[in-house]
């Protein structure tokens, strides 16, 4: 049995990794091709294309600038798909690519079933393509438990699969006692971000420290690259921010040391909810992306512990509201107000609470093997 995987980024690439050795552990003689990244292709061999690094590209400007590789890609995913005739072709998250793909795949008939994993949020960008996705796939696994019934409303079938976050985090549990005087600083995963958010993360620190000069403050840095991109933003420690460290690969330690945090919008705010660390969220990006995304998000809150909550649990600075001195007053109430703190941490439990009780890659694996070899019938 052949399965193709798309996976298009590096949270991609962990969920698809996670996946196929829990497919593998049901089926040992699966063989898995397609395009994914560096632990994808240990699993699945030579006949996988590691892309993630030219794939992982973010703003309608970038993807416009890298418009003909991604062509070159979608034809060449095409052909392998054409010339393996795998059962079934996993798609895993990264939507602007795989929607694509799953149409063209259905209009040609080519790749057997057509299976999604981590559904891509169109229930916050764009609603009415839904049905038209429902004509394009056999399959939605979903890691959010309302996302299942708003695509089976459209006859797309859709399993409830739990969040495959829970397994990665528990984990990486410390039990370690917070330190009431440490912020930490999550900026997100992308140079690009990062210089859009520090400059206003290092301005609320100054803020901060101007109050609280007791406070100390760690930037936590998904890579060694972009921990060397940080350090060479941050002034000198005899500039009046003071010393700020930068550690690398330790988002979830720093996040159960830290007494608050300021976290970019994305993956890393519900991290923080499991990880009961208080924070604000801040987001800004170019003015013409984002102008293009607030023309289409129909949801109300940007952080995925509000969207689950349908109420406001963590404060979201956006775009022109991420004022230091507005994030520097709201991290003093998280710090300074015990009845404040408990109340988001009450939040964050009600909403991981809705995320399952665990196993998300072994269901969505008997999923996937279920929806390929149907179970007989009486």
């Amino acid at each position: 049995m052949i399965l193709y995987f798309v996976a298009g980024e590096a949270s991609g690439d962990n969920h698809g990794a996670a996946l196929m050795q829990a497919l593998r552990r049901e089926r040992p003689d699966l063989k898995f091709l397609g395009r994914g990244g560096p632990q994808m292709k240990q699993l699945a061999g030579d006949n996988f294309t590691n892309w993630i690094d030219d794939a992982a590209v973010v703003g309608l400007l970038e993807v416009l600038k890298h418009y003909p590789y991604f062509r070159r890609q979608f034809q060449q995913s095409l052909d392998e798909i054409a010339a393996a005739k795998p059962d079934a072709v996993v798609l895993i998250d990264y939507p602007g690519f795989n929607l694509r793909l799953a149409r063209k795949l259905r209009q040609r008939s080519l790749g057997g079933k057509i299976i999604y994993y981590i559904s891509p949020q169109v229930w916050a960008w764009n609603r009415g393509r839904i049905p038209k996705m429902a004509r394009w796939l056999d399959l939605m696994l979903c890691i959010f438990p309302f996302e299942a019934d708003l695509y089976a409303q459209s006859g797309l079938r859709a399993v409830f699969v739990g969040h495959p976050m829970l397994e990665t985090l528990a984990s990486k549990r410390t039990g370690v006692a917070r330190d009431p005087d440490l912020i930490g600083l999550f900026p997100g995963s992308r140079e690009r971000e990062v210089r859009k958010l520090l400059p206003i993360m290092l301005a609320v620190i100054r803020d901060l420290r101007a109050v609280r000069p007791e406070l100390r403050f760690e930037i936590a840095a998904a890579s060694e690259r972009l921990g060397a991109a940080i350090r060479v933003e941050l002034p000198t420690p005899s500039d009046s921010l003071g010393a700020i460290s930068v550690v690398v690969g330790q988002t979830a330690q720093l996040m159960q040391r830290a007494a608050a945090g300021i976290i970019a919008s994305g993956t890393a705010t519900l991290e923080a909810a499991y990880f009961r660390l208080p924070f604000v969220l801040v987001y800004r990006v170019a003015s013409l992306t984002y102008l293009a995304g607030r023309a289409l998000i129909r949801v109300d809150h940007l952080g995925m512990p509000n969207v689950l909550a349908k109420r406001e649990i963590v404060p979201e600075f956006i775009q022109n509201d991420a004022q230091p001195a507005a994030i520097a007053m709201e991290l003093r109430r998280l710090l300074e107000e015990p009845a404040r703190r408990e109340q988001m941490l009450a939040g964050f439990d009600a909403v991981i609470g809705q995320l399952g009780a665990g196993g998300a890659n072994e269901a969505a694996a008997r999923a996937v093997l279920a929806a390929l070899v149907p179970l007989p019938t009486d």
